[in-house]
């Protein structure tokens, strides 16, 4: 081995290795402290870009999620005040049919039909404040609910509007149906029992839609919660992995310390040549 007091190699061989253990042992902190092994693309550029589009599914799931939420509340009103129609249409039908007894009085009947137009006039009142975040289902000329599907959206999900109000296509009654006359009662009861089969029908519609609904909010919350477990694959850190290779560079870093250290005291053997 020569002697040199210009060039210490072993001291160059030392330095390196602790600069290589110093940078091992910085990029184990960081894993530590961020909980990711891949925390930007200087980590592993190939994996930050396929987390990266992973996460931005994710952000669009989020958002179809949010959709479908709106439509099942905008659904979810308009099948409440669905229900509550079909309910006020039976007891305008016992009303009705009451007053076509042929045997009914007057007065009994004047009775009768102050409790139907009552009746008949909630219906109107129900459909119109029937509305879910400015959407109205059930009206006259009602909007359809709408949910997207995909992160993308491309695909999307339309529950047609019901027409609930009087004069309607579903109800066969006026803003004036009365039930005051024995003829009257006799042809609204015709009129409610075809009111009451399309009423039901579009509640079964509505109804229909609902649970698709559902069902999609299921499968987009799996597939989010399935792709997020797959970011954590490819990205979290194994702290206990981590913790062990933390201890490992540590002794390396004072082992490399005190061999540089060594090493620079090389060079003044040299003087002991010249004793």
């Amino acid at each position: 081995m020569a002697f040199s007091v210009n060039t210490n190699a072993a001291a160059f061989v030392a330095l390196q290795t602790l600069n290589k253990t110093n940078s091992g042992l910085d990029k184990t902190q960081n894993a530590i402290n961020t909980g990711m092994k891949v925390a930007s693309a200087k980590d592993n550029a190939a994996v930050f870009a396929i987390a990266q589009n992973l996460r931005s599914n994710v952000s669009g799931l989020n958002a179809v999620k949010q959709s479908i939420d709106n439509a099942l509340g905008a659904t979810d009103v308009a099948m409440a005040a669905g229900q509550a129609v079909s309910d006020l249409l039976v007891e305008m039908k016992e009303k009705a049919v009451a007053a076509a007894d042929k045997g009914q009085d007057t007065a009994s009947r004047t009775a009768l039909n102050d409790d139907f137009t009552q009746l008949r006039d909630q219906i109107t009142s129900i459909v119109s404040n029937a509305t879910f975040n400015g959407l109205n289902a059930v009206k006259n000329s009602g909007k359809a609910i709408v949910a997207i599907l995909d992160d993308q959206a491309s695909s999307t999900l339309t529950i047609a509007a019901q027409d609930l109000s009087l004069t309607g296509t579903n109800i066969s009654l006026t803003t004036s149906s009365k039930i005051d006359t024995q003829s009257a009662a006799a042809t609204v009861v015709t009129n409610l029992e075809t009111s009451l089969k399309n009423v039901n029908a579009s509640l079964s519609k509505l109804g229909s839609g609902a649970k698709r609904l559902e069902l999609q909010k299921n499968f987009v919350t799996k597939l989010s919660d399935t792709i997020e477990t797959g970011i954590g694959n490819l990205v979290d850190a194994d702290l206990a992995k981590e913790s062990a290779k933390l201890q490992a560079l540590q002794v390396k870093q004072q082992l490399g310390m005190q061999a540089l250290s060594i090493a620079n005291q090389q060079p003044s053997t040299v003087l002991s040549l010249f004793r």
